[in-house]
């Protein structure tokens, strides 16, 4: 399966919320889901029939991988990582997801969206602890540290970014030195560190379980 490259807004009106696709956008007017809260497609505004079980597991499971912008290929090999690992598979899932390499330059402040965090890291932006890292689901670890590599610090879009991260708000987990550009990863988040929409990762697990 492709990645999907059509409109965005369409992904966020077939859940009925917004997935913040489309970064800053989503914050204003133009939001796709502001403009027209229902479904897209011709019937779109018809589709009051209640959905069944397995379409209220698919739709969730739906929600939470086009919202971290991961393949289901992908999201499959995390779930069955988030299953190995004992405990509360749906908190184990969120965290693996939020491990990512292109979700944390997203919420490190680095990109206005993950789409535009994994072309980041897919050119070769970033190092990890020295190191540069091309891969957007390689998996970050405690005290992990991820900075702009110094030849793209050069480039227009790194330029007075420290200006920009200064305004943006890291999640407790993470810490950003705005200066340096660079980020330590203090711990793996638990499920209350952790910022996403309601979603009910119960349902995701019963939908792999079936």
């Amino acid at each position: 399966m492709a990645r999907y490259t059509g409109p965005k807004c369409r992904l966020c009106r077939r859940e009925g919320m917004k997935l913040y696709l489309k970064g800053a956008r989503c914050h204003t007017e133009k939001c796709g889901v502001a403009k027209r809260s229902f479904a897209p497609g011709q019937h779109g505004q018809r589709r009051t029939r209640r959905p069944s079980e397995f379409g209220l597991q698919l739709r969730e499971k739906q929600k939470v991988r086009r919202y971290y912008g991961v393949l289901e290929t992908q999201f499959r090999k995390h779930y069955g990582e988030a299953v190995r690992r004992g405990g509360v598979t749906g908190d184990n899932l969120l965290q693996i997801l939020e491990s990512r390499l292109d979700n944390v330059v997203y919420r490190m402040g680095f990109a206005d969206s993950r789409a535009q965090a994994r072309q980041l890291v897919m050119h070769g932006h970033f190092t990890v602890n020295g190191r540069k890292t091309n891969v957007p689901s390689f998996m970050v670890k405690q005290n992990d540290v991820i900075s702009v590599r110094q030849e793209s610090r050069r480039r227009e879009y790194f330029k007075d970014f420290s200006e920009v991260l200064g305004t943006h708000r890291a999640p407790e987990w993470l810490s950003v030195d705005n200066g340096s550009l660079s980020g330590r990863i203090l711990n793996l988040p638990a499920r209350d560190q952790i910022e996403v929409p309601l979603f009910n990762d119960a349902l995701i697990v019963e939908h792999y379980s079936r």
